[in-house]
């Protein structure tokens, strides 16, 4: 092991122990791994929109392709700073509106092309009895969590009667849903978890021993 990743290894170790001391209580370790790992993202995502959407996107096109209208794209996205003025800070609204209608039109169009028409084709071709029994059933399952989780958020009527059945079946489906995607939040904090033990377990101990060996 070179004397760099040696000094690598034990850097690492440093501030995962700093952050995992956050578990006793806060401490002057961890205020410093939070700071200089809040820091580093901040630097970090700065020169990659600098980089991938400033320079690629904007400039290069501008003054390499002719692109002269993308300085109105640049314009409002000056004008987003002045949030730092007490002043004009309403100005930004300009900025935040367009990028907001703008967003919303072009997600509404590819979440329903994307995920929503294809997941009802996939459902409905589900219901065919010749994709087999088990597929049947799951297809079955699928539209009624659909149908009485759009009933569950339905307000224009109060839950009563046999709206209010569906709505409570409706009230299942969605917190198993929450349930299953908690539970992989979990699953993929604790491979997180045993990541690092491993990483100071394997790495760190070995450097440890090669250090008094």
């Amino acid at each position: 092991m070179s004397l760099v990743e040696f000094l690598q290894i034990w850097i690492i170790a440093f501030f995962t122990l700093s952050l995992f001391s956050f578990l006793y209580k806060d401490n002057p370790f961890y205020k410093l791994a939070e700071h200089i790992f809040a820091g580093l993202s901040a630097g970090y995502y700065v020169g990659l929109i600098w980089e991938s959407v400033i320079l690629q996107q904007m400039i290069d096109p501008m003054f390499n392709n002719g692109k002269w209208w993308l300085v109105f794209p640049g314009i409002l996205g000056v004008l987003m700073f002045s949030r730092f003025s007490k002043n004009y800070s309403w100005i930004s609204r300009i900025s935040l509106a367009f990028v907001m209608g703008t967003t919303a039109g072009i997600f509404l169009v590819s979440e329903l092309h994307g995920k929503v028409l294809p997941q009802i084709q996939a459902t409905m071709k589900s219901l065919d009895p010749s994709q087999g029994f088990a597929g049947f059933i799951l297809a079955l399952i699928i539209i009624v969590g659909v149908i009485s989780t759009l009933i569950y958020f339905y307000f224009s009527k109060e839950h009563k009667g046999a709206l209010g059945g569906v709505a409570k079946v409706g009230i299942w489906f969605i917190m198993i849903s929450f349930g299953a995607h908690f539970g992989y939040t979990v699953m993929a904090r604790i491979s997180l978890l045993i990541g690092r033990v491993q990483f100071l377990i394997d790495d760190w101990g070995g450097s440890i021993v090669q250090l008094f060996s």
